[in-house]
């Protein structure tokens, strides 16, 4: 879900005299022009399918899990309508990088190599933004875990006939906490949709159902689907390495990956919907009975799928805020995407307070919809919306031969990036202060 994001050191070299740091010097810039000339452009050998995998993979997550709540929240038409326009406009945000990306280097795109032509200061708010959406997606990890294992365990003890289990293992805090004690690998693959439809379709107890009917927790829940969509992280590494980079088939890439994940959400979302009526909660899986052996293994399978992905969150969320720290300088990443210069000391000192800061945001909340809903109002809408907006706005606005048309739609989806950062923000941040006042649908 998570690739590498910044500017790696090859793609330093080859940015040439124009955006070499300035502390460099005017020969170490002509020398990177020469070596950059000299070196051979790369092809790149992903295959169209491959890409289209991959960017579906980082689309489909922990953010289908909440989608028919948010139809819960708005009626089955209006819910369909904005779950096919959240993928609309995600698609559109990623064509503009795209666009942005044949301005970069030859096969050396990144939101840090754009940045560096367009706001140079503008990249410490990528590295905040993607910080902030890793930090979310990382404790929706841990309240999935929370509210699963008591399910697993239940239904456990229920198909041996033991009995009721112990009050502890019904904790979902107490698993939590012994999550915190094990030690993950890196890397984990992740596919969890294909089960989760199987669920919602194979299942049926209609609660109430209507086609029409908002909710002031639309509003909560309209950035769950801005989250869903967000992958704008992995736009640059595909683009980069799929063999034939043209725009057509970035084009095929971009509409094939996020008109599945749509299909994907609409189903969950209608059948889900229909299981549950008006009292579906945040996390559909979690709603199924736990005396079902089926469910209890897929939601096991979840469990363990996002105890193992935890770490592929915290690891760029820290080097992200390194970067944040260095806020005024450039400096070279290393191949992790990561500062080379990160002392053992700060590296310790940002990773626990990562882990504790997510573990006791866990621990005490359990709405994996509310925490999803300020990722996506923060750091999906950033990295979705007002960056790719701003980037090639800025690209274009002065090019006497780009299309002034979409200069001013890439404008305007700034703009509307920003209405959603503002406007669904503060609301969630009233519905922390005043949860007595938020009307329930």
């Amino acid at each position: 879900m998570v690739q590498t994001y910044g500017a790696t050191p090859a793609a330093v070299e080859e940015r040439g005299p124009d955006l070499q740091p300035s502390q460099s010097g005017e020969s170490d810039a002509l020398l990177g022009a020469d070596a950059s000339a000299r070196r051979p452009k790369r092809d790149g050998h992903a295959t169209l399918s491959s890409s289209v995998g991959n960017l579906a993979n980082t689309i489909i997550g922990s953010g289908m899990l909440t989608f028919p709540l948010a139809m819960a929240s708005a009626g089955i038409i209006p819910g369909i309508i904005t779950c096919i326009f959240s993928g609309s406009v995600a698609a559109f945000g990623l064509y503009l990088l795209t666009l942005c990306a044949t301005k970069a280097p030859h096969r050396r795109a990144s939101f840090f190599a754009i940045a560096e032509l367009t706001f140079p200061r503008a990249a410490v708010f990528f590295d905040a933004a993607i910080a902030i959406k890793c930090f979310g997606v990382s404790i929706s990890y841990l309240i999935i875990v929370k509210s699963l294992m008591p399910n697993v365990i239940a239904a456990l003890y229920h198909d041996l006939s033991l009995g009721d289990p112990p009050a502890w293992a019904q904790s979902g805090r107490v698993w939590i906490t012994i999550l915190m004690g094990v030690l993950f690998p890196l890397s984990f693959m992740r596919k969890i949709d294909t089960y989760l439809v199987v669920v919602v379709i194979g299942t049926q107890a209609p609660g109430e159902i209507r086609l029409i009917h908002f909710t002031p927790n639309f509003v909560s829940t309209f950035p769950v689907q801005v989250f869903a969509y967000t992958c704008a992280q992995n736009i640059f590494p595909i683009f980069n390495e799929v063999s034939s980079n043209t725009q057509a088939r970035m084009n095929i890439v971009i509409g094939t990956s996020i008109g599945s994940a749509a299909l994907i959400y609409e189903i969950i979302a209608i059948f889900g919907y229909l299981t549950f009526g008006s009292k579906v909660g945040a996390n559909i899986i979690a709603m199924y009975p736990s005396t079902s052996l089926f469910i209890a293994i897929g939601q096991f399978a979840i469990a363990i799928l996002v105890m193992f992905s935890y770490p592929l969150q915290v690891h760029p969320c820290r080097n992200c805020l390194d970067k944040v720290f260095h806020i005024g300088h450039v400096e070279v990443e290393d191949e992790h995407g990561g500062s080379p210069d990160m002392s053992p000391l700060k590296h310790i000192l940002l990773t626990v307070t990562i882990v504790v800061c997510g573990f006791a945001i866990a621990f005490f909340v359990d709405d994996l919809q509310m925490v999803l809903s300020f990722v996506g109002s923060t750091g999906s809408t950033t990295i979705s919306f007002i960056l790719p907006g701003l980037f090639y706005w800025k690209l274009s606005h002065s090019d006497p031969t780009a299309n002034k048309s979409l200069s001013k739609a890439a404008l305007a989806l700034a703009v509307y990036g920003m209405c959603v950062f503002v406007f669904c923000l503060s609301f969630n941040i009233y519905q922390v202060v005043r949860p007595s006042s938020s009307v329930q649908h």
